[in-house]
């Protein structure tokens, strides 16, 4: 259960002075501290979100997990705000004026091939995870970018192209080392502090800072992946659209898919049969033999007439290129109804469509079904996703009607929309165990989960005297 939060001491008052907690860093802390005008500051304070412009007091770069906890507390006695970041993927809140704890070089990979699990610091990649598991047959739960961090990724849920056949990235989560917000170090996993294990996986960097985290790898030693790209007008869009939604309804759980509505850049890294053009492109990974692979995909592939060009083969997991969408707008759906096929066909099948790319992936399999342990990742009824990477005028007030309302916290900027990404009774219980382990919201500068004293405390995750 939660720690009692009597035994917490106070945040100190705001405003005692950045001067005294860089002082206390430098002797404390055994990595390298970076103030405005020095070093890298410049460099290490971005976020990859460009509509932000972080100005943090100083960055401070951890060179172990003493150095976390000495950034937390320094920043807690000294009234600052803090925030985490390793890639800057997930920075969606500067943390102006406070410490910017640099996890990077915490980037620790250890496999276990005897238990199919990973170990990993809170600076390892996707791509460090699928190096060293690759030797041993075994692949990671990781996103379409190898070069996203694992433990931003992990909390937030976690979606990839293994998901349909093993779940989210969360739910593979066993354990994890926590630094909380009144500087303790505690691990999370079913036997200890089961609360907070709970609400790390899909809860995001709500509960405290994760200093190695523990996951379960899958034997996936070959894949068969990739991508075909097909001429594509408005009528032919919302023809495959449509048989791509009754088609998805049998798809077994090794195959993930996707659709995009595309325009194809006009340079010379892009494969002149699609240089420039307006094209539908599918995507697909099987975990499992090439040729069933291509039985599977058969149906879909004569709605769409020849291919323009394809590079679908069989390979290793590491060696799959997917890439995925930015994410300008997200939408969740129960199914593909025929309004929205329209819709989505109009605006991304003529040649002068305004959506650069519009995607339409397929969810359910085992992240539908993750058993009764599961963290807080929603919503798991969603069968499609829609994303679109342009603003789109009027499209997202067409979709709307048919959405669940839902979204996904890997996906989200805005963090005035962070309850959509979990069930309400799901995000009630993650209050409820914030308010235990974080009652004052020292972790804010995030997509945040305020705290709430439980009515009941025997409520799961409520602090316990």
């Amino acid at each position: 259960m939660g720690q009692s939060t009597k035994t917490r001491p106070p945040l100190a008052a705001p405003g005692i002075g950045v001067p005294a907690a860089v002082r206390r860093l430098r002797q404390e802390f055994d990595g390298v501290v970076h103030l405005p005008g020095q070093g890298d500051y410049d460099e290490l304070r971005q976020s990859l979100n460009p509509a932000i412009d972080p100005r943090p007091a100083l960055v401070a770069e951890a060179a172990g997990p003493a150095d976390v906890r000495a950034a937390l507390v320094t920043a807690r006695d000294h009234g600052l705000p803090f925030a985490v970041q390793a890639t800057g993927h997930g920075t969606h809140v500067p943390a102006d004026g406070g410490i910017l704890l640099k996890t990077t070089r915490m980037s620790t990979v250890l496999i276990d091939p005897d238990r199919s699990t990973a170990r990993v610091g809170p600076g390892a990649l996707w791509s460090d995870v699928i190096a060293a598991a690759t030797p041993f047959g075994l692949a990671p739960l990781a996103g379409s970018s190898p070069e996203v961090g694992v433990t931003g990724y992990t909390l937030g849920g976690g979606l990839g192209w293994l998901s349909r056949a093993h779940g989210f990235a969360a739910d593979s989560v066993l354990r994890a080392e926590v630094v909380t917000a009144d500087g303790h170090v505690v691990t999370a996993s079913p036997d200890s502090h089961p609360d907070l294990w709970w609400a790390l996986r899909g809860g995001g960097a709500n509960f405290g800072v994760v200093t190695s985290l523990e996951f379960r790898l899958h034997p996936v030693a070959r894949v068969y992946a990739g991508a075909a790209y097909f001429a594509t007008d408005p009528g032919r869009a919302a023809h495959t659209l449509a048989a791509y939604r009754d088609w998805a309804a049998t798809a077994p759980m090794q195959l993930s898919t996707a659709l995009l509505l595309r325009q194809m850049p006009a340079t010379a890294e892009t494969p002149e049969p699609v240089r420039g053009r307006r094209v539908l492109v599918l995507k697909a990974m099987h975990a499992g033999d090439a040729g069933q692979a291509r039985r599977l995909l058969a149906p879909l592939w004569r709605t769409t007439g020849p291919a323009l060009w394809e590079d679908f083969a069989e390979m290793s997991f590491g060696q799959a290129s997917m890439g995925g969408t930015a994410v300008r707008h997200l939408d969740l759906l129960e199914t593909l109804p025929d309004p929205v096929i329209a819709t989505l066909a109009e605006a991304g099948g003529h040649a002068d469509a305004p959506a650069q790319t519009i995607e339409i992936r397929h969810w359910g399999g085992a992240m539908a079904d993750p058993g009764p342990d599961a963290g807080p990742v929603g919503h798991r009824s969603a069968r499609f996703s829609v994303i679109i990477n342009t603003d789109v005028p009027g499209l997202p007030d067409a979709l709307r009607p048919y959405a669940t309302g839902g979204s996904f916290l890997n996906f989200l900027t805005d963090p005035t929309r962070t309850h959509t990404a979990h069930t309400p009774a799901d995000h009630r219980r993650l209050r409820q165990i914030k308010h235990a382990y974080d009652p004052a919201n020292f972790f804010r500068t995030n997509l945040n989960i305020a705290p709430e004293p439980s009515a009941d405390p025997r409520t799961p995750g409520a602090a316990m005297a």
